[in-house]
């Protein structure tokens, strides 16, 4: 077997571009192109660092709703709807990928998350680990056996294992503790007073959100502070727990591409990566890095 299957959580590294880079840089028709020289750059940095044989990147097709959007109108309500100059730079992003041969999975119902969840379970089935590319604590949940998460800009690694000491709560966790936290990221309630401290003992205990509902009635009796009082949040806000977990549970029945297969690497089309870097006016050292790649 060959190394690990590398899932790229793209959406993160277009928007950190986005951010981070300035807008001088713009496409031969006048578009700003920031977030596509910064993404590809990263993009680069990574296969040269690699050189992965498997290989998939996700995007967040719609960038403004999904299906958790039909469970609860609110998710991610709190953020500015994407301008048409990002989304403009996505589809490039999604073009440098296709042009380098690299998988894509997008899907305008299913957010990246959801789709590297779905490659995840694919390729595990055929054998392989995955390595998860992203920050995002989300991610964490679907970590399992030989798979590991990778915060590139950090540097920092870790397995399912070594979730407990990052958030306090084991990978297989990561819903429920959500579900009772909340994620002010993404817009998900969670239970009013229940904090990350309080959320990690709670699961310690009883194992789960549904163990904890289970055995409510315990809950006041805790070596807990103000035990009783939780008790009373948790009961109050039951629907909106369950509610926020859903929300925070990654599909791993997400549709992905009927060729996927095990994710790997194809061919590189050198002519779609000179369209390409006219296009998008690449400078001459990443016309050669992309042309190596």
């Amino acid at each position: 077997m060959s190394g690990p299957v590398h899932l790229v959580d793209a959406s993160l590294y277009v928007f950190r571009a986005w951010h981070s880079m300035p807008p001088e840089f713009e496409d031969r028709d006048g578009w700003p192109v920031n977030a596509v020289h910064g993404f590809t750059r990263f993009l680069l940095e990574l296969l040269e660092r690699q050189r992965p044989a498997r290989i998939a990147v996700a995007f967040d097709e719609s960038l403004d709703t999904n299906f958790r959007n039909e469970l609860y109108p609110a998710y991610k309500a709190n953020r500015e709807p994407a301008p048409e100059e990002l989304k403009r730079q996505f589809a490039h992003c999604q073009r440098v990928c296709r042009a380098l041969g690299l998988p894509v999975l997008a899907d305008d119902r299913y957010e990246a998350d959801d789709l590297i969840g779905s490659a995840l379970g694919q390729v595990r089935r055929a054998g392989h680990a995955g390595l998860i590319i992203s920050a995002d604590k989300d991610l964490s949940q679907l970590l399992d056996a030989d798979d590991e998460q990778w915060d590139y800009a950090r540097n920092e690694r870790w397995r399912a294992d070594g979730v407990k000491a990052r958030y306090g709560v084991h990978a297989h966790q990561v819903a429920d503790y959500l579900g009772l936290t909340g994620d002010a990221i993404d817009n998900i309630p969670g239970v009013p007073g229940i904090g990350p401290k309080t959320a990690a003992t709670l699961l310690g205990h009883f194992g789960s959100l549904d163990g904890i509902y289970e055995r409510l009635d315990e809950v006041p009796y805790l070596r807990l502070r103000g035990s009783a009082q939780h008790a009373a949040r948790l009961r109050e806000h039951r629907e909106i727990a369950l509610l926020s977990r859903r929300l925070a549970t990654i599909d791993v029945a997400a549709p992905l591409p009927p060729d996927l297969g095990t994710a790997e690497r194809r061919a590189p089309d050198a002519a779609a990566l000179e369209a390409l870097c006219e296009d998008l006016r690449f400078g001459p050292m990443t016309r050669r890095r992309l042309m190596s790649a």
